[in-house]
């Protein structure tokens, strides 16, 4: 079984329909998490999953539409975890090490909510009644800052990085692919094209990639510095060879149905392949 939900699809704009970055990829047992932006937390639950059963989150980058949930997400796994629930483990690019212990460290932001729930007797009685067993453990993290090449390998599944090209030098992106049994998902974010992450797209299933707006809205200014437009994920796509494009991170004017016809149709003067334009909350079937 394979399986994606787009958990957010949104921009660092909130708005009534899309709001950061988030995605939870399936491969039978095993769950992972693709940034963690504002409210992916409650998302995962109106997704039917619970944080807990969360074991890898990676971040492409640490812009707060794609990690702002991070505390929110370390503190209720860690409250809803028992005994038997799997470690979590965290990787993405400096300073993904040092922002988790500013979180839940010993001198960290949450630490004073730590020791309450730790020594609490209210919060005893309440983890005794979802079956945990006092004294409560200390929140446990195995958290790594990452640089491209191979981040994790399992007997099951896979993960190699590459560097995109977003905001350097002031902030690193990764892209990640995931490989289990020679189908490949790939990670791009907010990667405008270059050689790197269009190499480790190379022959993808699905690349999931940002979207920002028009080429020629989006090339009017600096933003085509740092944001990709429909002819920069056209041309990514086509070079790498993808075979399905998940597009997400939309402006909220281009979420307009003609805007994305129009942008469909520029796509497809560069790209064949399935273009799909994520909703949040959608699940799709690998």
């Amino acid at each position: 079984m394979r399986k994606l939900h787009i958990l957010s699809a949104g921009t660092p704009t909130p708005t009534a329909a899309r709001f950061g970055s988030s995605f939870v990829l399936q491969i039978d047992e095993a769950v992972l998490m693709f940034d963690c932006g504002p409210a992916a937390t409650h998302k995962l639950a109106k997704a039917g999953l619970s944080p807990t059963r969360i074991e890898y989150l990676f971040f492409t980058h640490h812009h707060f539409d794609h990690n702002a949930d991070y505390p929110c997400f370390l503190l209720s796994r860690w409250d809803q975890s028992l005994h038997d629930t799997a470690p979590l483990h965290v990787r993405g690019p400096a300073p993904t090490v040092q922002i988790t212990d500013r979180l839940i460290g010993n001198d960290g932001a949450f630490r004073a909510d730590l020791t309450a729930r730790i020594n609490a007797p209210s919060s005893h009685a309440a983890y005794r009644n979802r079956g945990g067993v006092v004294p409560r453990p200390d929140p446990t993290v195995d958290v790594q800052d990452v640089v491209a090449g191979s981040v994790v390998e399992t007997p099951a599944w896979s993960v190699c990085a590459a560097v995109g090209r977003h905001m350097e030098p002031f902030l690193k992106l990764l892209v990640y692919r995931v490989e289990c049994n020679g189908f490949r998902v790939v990670f791009a974010s907010d990667t405008k094209p270059c050689k790197p992450a269009i190499e480790l797209a190379q022959g993808a299933d699905v690349l999931v990639l940002t979207c920002w707006d028009h080429q020629h809205i989006v090339d009017r200014d600096e933003v085509s510095q740092a944001m990709s437009g429909t002819h920069d994920v056209a041309q990514i796509a086509q070079q790498a060879n993808v075979k399905q494009l998940i597009l997400t991170h939309f402006c909220a004017g281009f979420a307009e149905p003609d805007s994305l016809e129009q942008a469909r149709n520029d796509i497809a003067e560069v790209y064949q392949g399935k273009v799909v334009f994520a909703e949040e909350l959608m699940v799709v079937n690998l």
